[in-house]
């Protein structure tokens, strides 16, 4: 519906110019300001019509309309149906077409019917005034105008110059924008990538990593006691479960395209830590979870804080379990915070490599920095390892990292 509106919108001005022009250029051959036409008065109008369709129907045709209006001009002035001294006007159309040919067309296009129409209107005026001008009556009254081919072929040439100079820099303004357009929606694009595949690391890396130890539990108790394995594998098959629950709602972005803030999409949140830390619990660590809610958060703060701690957990399980860990997280003034500490491994066993780095925590920095918080991650003095979060919110609903 815009569309078409704004298509009527531009067909009706350009009629309305085209209107304009002609009424000009006929009155300009009628009461010319240097000697009259030898043509019969009334074939003013036509003519008008004629040299001016092209303003009319130039954005549909832009390159065709270029060629009709330089055509009709130079025939109109060759045939001496013009104005002697206001040539320049029957060329306006001409000027107006080069405009939009320069604003559509490629730059060998637009420099190739600048170079023509000047060419054409040079060569059509220098003949009217060697062959046409000397055989019509004089005016009988004196000029108001006399009749000055440099004045018409400058003014000319300005005119197509200028506009051809407007129409490339409108062309590169458009470029630049439908560039400028095109990097941010591959940007949007890479940023929902990252995004996704944040979710899918936080997601698969906690799982797998209580699988893994739940695993080697079975594998290493499988004989003496068959108990535990079974208490194992029912820990492996609910995580399973849980986690390709989540990896579908996750997958499922990629093919709807939307949002983790859609309603129909169900998301993690503080209500969740509790399970988290039965999963950390049920892979050996002793986990003590303080929760101090004293505001709701909405819902984007929510999840970053929920994948904060699950990605914390995870790094103890992998790098220090089992051994002792607790987690605060306090929400309270716009801001939430986060702080994750273990004792590190038990018995004196040096911690896992890897410990200190990792995509873990280059996600968790990620989801801080996207709120403008703190975030802060190193072994203890007394041993062991502590994260520390802080992210500051406002009371808008925000976009889900």
């Amino acid at each position: 519906m815009t569309w078409a509106r704004r298509i009527g919108t531009n067909g009706v001005a350009n009629a309305a110019a085209a209107v304009v022009v002609a009424l000009t250029i006929g009155y300009a051959i009628v009461d010319p300001p240097g000697p009259s036409s030898p043509w019969p008065a009334w074939s003013a109008w036509p003519v008008a019509a004629v040299v001016s369709l092209p303003i009319a129907l130039r954005r549909r045709r832009p390159r065709a309309m270029l060629v009709l209006a330089c055509a009709t001009a130079t025939a109109a002035t060759l045939s001496g149906a013009v104005a002697a001294g206001m040539i320049w006007l029957t060329f306006v159309p001409t000027v107006l077409a080069l405009y939009l040919v320069a604003a559509t067309a490629s730059a060998t296009w637009s420099v190739s019917g600048l170079v023509a129409c000047a060419l054409a209107a040079t060569g059509a005026i220098l003949l009217f005034y060697d062959q046409v001008l000397p055989g019509l009556p004089p005016p009988a009254t004196p000029s108001e105008l006399p009749p000055y081919w440099p004045v018409e072929i400058g003014t000319i040439c300005v005119f197509l110059l200028a506009c051809w100079g407007v129409g490339r820099a409108v062309k590169w303004k458009r470029e630049t924008t439908a560039r400028l357009v095109r990097h941010l929606s591959e940007a949007a694009v890479a940023d929902e990538r990252r995004r996704i595949a944040r979710e899918l690391h936080d997601v698969i890396g906690h799982s797998m990593s209580l699988i893994a130890v739940k695993a080697t539990v079975a594998n290493h108790v499988a004989d003496e006691r068959p108990q535990e394995v079974r208490a194992a594998l029912a820990v492996i098959e609910r995580t399973s479960r849980g986690a390709l629950t989540e990896i579908q709602r996750v997958l499922g972005l990629l093919r709807s395209d939307g949002d983790l803030a859609e309603p129909h999409v169900p998301v993690p949140g503080l209500a969740d830590l509790p399970e988290l830390a039965d999963h950390a619990r049920s892979a050996g660590v002793e986990v003590e979870l303080t929760v101090q809610e004293e505001a709701a958060l909405p819902p984007a703060v929510a999840v970053s804080v929920y994948r904060i701690v699950q990605q914390a957990l995870t790094n103890v399980i992998t790098h220090a379990g089992p051994t002792r860990c607790s987690v605060t997280v306090a929400i309270g003034g716009r801001t939430a915070a986060i702080e994750v500490t273990d004792d590190g491994p038990r018995h004196g066993r040096p911690p896992r490599a890897g410990r200190g780095g990792g995509h873990g925590l280059i996600g968790m920095r990620e989801r801080v920095k996207m709120y403008g918080g703190t975030f802060d991650a190193d072994f203890r003095p007394e041993g062991g390892f502590r994260v520390t979060a802080r992210l500051p919110y406002d009371d808008q609903p925000d976009p889900l990292p």
